[in-house]
């Protein structure tokens, strides 16, 4: 039985589980795939404080170092549910049959990237369709590539393939980006980066690999794009459905609760990307992960 499972290991799960063990709470954290989260995907990470510049992967390992020397326990299991037992606080389900016990729980499951919708992009993943700009960047050096988004992640994964790829089109379906000024201007300056403004991508061409792309402008002019790749960063799905009954979940899925992250269900508390908010960054999932602890905290001396 320990006082709180964190399931997700991500920025927001990470500082969870310290702020726990620095409260003396027993903590397991479960992760279904990468410690450190999407975070580590970034090659460089530059607005977080009291780091210049370090990449997303030395930053993810930092943090889970951290965790585990306050005493933090790990296990990389995939999450299948969670289940409240009056008498016996909560039961953690999980894909190969392992179960936790738990007195709390801590959702920091964040966001999964969303897809364009777009026909046949799931059929082109890994034959051109990629969400990972660093997983797959490195196999089309010296080629035409394009990325689709117009929020920081789209921004860096352009900048990231501009230093490697022949040509990197930008295509947003906005006139401006909603990401950091900093970052755009450092792609205007870039002479092998082409912005392709209020655009969306309507069709992928290629059979068994992708060729090029079409965009469509809000006038319904259409034009081609002869590319490569296809790097997809137009923000992210929350993975809470396993989670549905605990939760209050608006209408994209992401779980409502006060600035407290305190769901609906006693003891169950929500922190990071898969909580509904304005702002979704580095530093917001750090915060929640923080206020968390410090709630599910509060609520196990109290209980």
């Amino acid at each position: 039985m320990y006082d709180i499972v964190i399931i997700g290991g991500g920025p927001a799960g990470l500082t969870a589980a310290v702020y726990a063990r620095r409260a003396g709470k027993s903590v397991l954290i479960v992760e279904k795939g990468t410690f450190g989260g999407q975070i580590t995907w970034s090659p460089r990470v530059e607005n977080y404080p009291g780091f210049a510049s370090v990449t997303g992967v030395e930053l993810g390992d930092k943090m889970l170092e951290q965790a585990m020397a306050q005493g933090a326990d790990t296990e990389l299991e995939e999450v299948t549910g969670v289940r409240r037992c009056d008498d016996d606080g909560l039961t953690v389900f999980c894909e190969s049959g392992a179960v936790f016990k738990a007195r709390s729980v801590i959702l920091a499951t964040g966001a999964k990237p969303r897809p364009l919708g777009v026909e046949r992009e799931t059929e082109l993943v890994g034959s051109g369709v990629s969400y990972c700009a660093v997983c797959d960047g490195a196999f089309y050096k010296g080629r035409t590539v394009a990325v689709v988004g117009g929020g920081n992640s789209a921004l860096q994964d352009a900048l990231l393939l501009s230093e490697t790829c022949e040509a990197v089109y930008l295509i947003h379906r906005r006139a401006d980006f909603r990401g950091e000024q900093k970052l755009a201007e450092a792609l205007d300056r870039r002479a092998n980066v082409r912005f392709v403004l209020e655009s969306t991508v309507v069709e992928l061409l290629g059979e068994d690999e992708l060729r090029g792309v079409v965009v469509e402008r809000a006038n319904g002019e259409r034009r081609e794009l002869a590319v490569d790749g296809l790097f997809v960063a137009i923000g992210g799905e929350p993975d809470n459905a396993s989670f549905s009954t605990l939760l209050k979940l608006d209408d994209a899925g992401y779980a409502e609760t006060g600035e407290d992250c305190a769901s609906p269900t006693p003891g169950v508390f929500v922190a990071g990307d898969c909580r509904a908010k304005t702002v979704r960054q580095l530093t917001t999932a750090v915060a929640d992960g923080a206020v968390a602890a410090i709630s599910a905290i509060r609520w196990l001396d109290e209980a």
